[in-house]
């Protein structure tokens, strides 16, 4: 019996399995190197948040944005030349606002927006200061 063509059968699906072994070896150095890489980067990443972390604490506080209605850095200014905690009648007066209802309770408002904003705090009921 002649085995000649068998043999060259296998001589051909070894090449093929050694061309698709040389192949997937290849394959496997490259996703090693990209994984290399990408494990790298997660370092850095880390590093770069405990860095970012470790400062946030010395960074100066960044005061909220202020409503854009003209009368909040009036009110600022009020409490700003203000020695104690003042109430919402107080700042329409410093505003040179009548002490009208209507006045004291939508200068009321803005106290709480600004208490809400965490620029003011509210000691008590109706009383407000200035965030230290």
């Amino acid at each position: 019996m002649n085995i000649q063509p068998l043999l060259d059968a296998l001589d051909l699906q070894e090449d093929a399995a050694r061309a698709l072994a040389d192949d997937l070896g290849a394959q496997i150095d490259d996703l090693q190197t990209r994984l290399r890489e990408a494990e790298t980067h997660l370092e850095h990443l880390s590093i770069t948040r405990k860095t970012i972390t470790g400062l946030a604490d010395r960074l100066p506080a960044v005061p909220p944005d202020l409503p854009e209605h003209p009368d909040y850095p009036r009110i600022l200014a009020v409490f700003n030349h203000a020695t104690g905690p003042l109430r919402a009648k107080d700042v329409c007066e410093a505003l040179d606002r009548e002490p009208l209802p209507k006045n004291i309770e939508g200068t009321r408002a803005k106290l709480k927006r600004l208490v809400k904003l965490g620029i003011l705090t509210g000691a008590d009921t109706g009383i407000f200061t200035r965030k230290q």
